[in-house]
């Protein structure tokens, strides 16, 4: 789970991009922090670079690992 300290950073917002899942390798559509839906790790990432590998250290070999996008940077200018 992404942690924060100051709320006045963050921006709640709705939208299909946080519904997607992601396979391993694929380009990053955004840049922020994904997270695996098998085993919960996260990590970032930056738009137009490979999502992290199907087998990080948490996952066991045979497991799917998808990554779901949980927090997005947006540019200072949006």
């Amino acid at each position: 789970m992404a942690y924060y300290q100051d709320a006045r950073y963050l921006v709640h917002e709705n939208a299909a991009a946080y519904d997607q899942l992601h396979n391993p390798g694929v380009l990053a559509p955004y840049s922020g922090i994904y997270r695996c839906e098998i085993c919960g790790h996260e990590a970032d990432s930056t738009r137009g670079k490979p999502l992290p590998p199907e087998h990080h250290p948490s996952n066991l070999p045979h497991q799917r690992t998808k990554w779901r996008l949980i927090v997005v940077a947006h540019p200072a200018n949006r």
